[in-house]
């Protein structure tokens, strides 16, 4: 009796690789609200996740201008740095909105000035897949093998799914990016404002907490009573203002 044959083991550990690859890849970035930070998180997992990878490297752009870059290895950092040329892989990706490579840079010759450079690091070769963060900020991610045809296609596989995961990743922590410094604006506003900073002002003391906490129990005790947060102010500044009698 004849039984049909599942896919390859390679294959089939190449998938679960990549599946385990994109759950940590979540699980890490899901709570950041910092772009740079994130960025830094996206290329230490993927390094550290893809067997046949040495490092891996980001490259960000915001308005054609370098917007952010990251790598697992400091020592090759200006190989995603766009400052240093924009004859690279990941530029040519980005350019061209699709998946670029060499197996072996020995025998590459369309970035002339980045691949001695790369040569010289230890890098064998590369594999860039375009990454779209949302309507301000394009990239791609890089991974580098230190060793001649070690990225194969799985690798290429990998790296299309990556490029589409991760964009959706920064692209949240962009906005959680956003909302904090929005709320972080509202928050300056709010200090500022003469009842509530006094309000503020006694709660730091009362509690010896910083101004932001102090801020936070003003929030908490609007939503508890459900009444506007000035009011609670002033119900407070009237209250601690109020001579005690005798």
């Amino acid at each position: 009796m004849n039984l049909e044959t599942g896919p390859p083991l390679t294959e089939t550990l190449g998938v679960l690789e990549t599946a385990a690859l994109l759950r940590e890849l979540t699980a890490g970035l899901i709570s950041l609200d910092d772009f740079d930070e994130a960025l830094s998180a996206l290329v230490r997992t993927t390094r550290d996740a893809l067997a046949g990878v040495s490092w891996c490297g980001f490259t960000a752009l915001r308005a054609g201008e370098p917007a952010g870059v990251a790598a697992s290895d400091a020592r090759l950092g200006g190989l995603d740095d766009l400052r240093y040329g924009p004859d690279t892989p990941a530029m040519d990706a980005i350019r061209r909105r699709e998946m670029v490579g060499a197996e072996d840079l020995a025998a590459e010759s369309r970035w002339p000035s980045w691949t001695p450079r790369a040569r010289e690091l230890g890098v064998r070769g590369v594999v860039s897949a375009p990454v779209d963060i949302d309507d301000q900020v394009i990239g791609a991610v890089n991974l580098y093998a230190g060793e001649s045809d070690a990225l194969t296609t799985g690798h290429q596989l990998t790296a299309m799914l990556l490029a589409e995961h991760a964009g959706l990743l920064l692209a949240a922590v962009r906005d959680r990016q956003r909302r904090a410094a929005l709320a972080g604006e509202r928050d300056a506003s709010l200090l500022g404002d003469g009842v509530i900073g006094q309000a503020v002002g006694v709660i730091m003391t009362q509690r010896g907490c910083p101004a932001e906490d102090a801020l936070d129990v003003l929030r908490s005790a609007a939503a508890s009573l459900s009444i506007p947060l000035r009011e609670v102010a002033e119900r407070l500044v009237s209250t601690v203002s109020r001579p005690r009698d005798n």
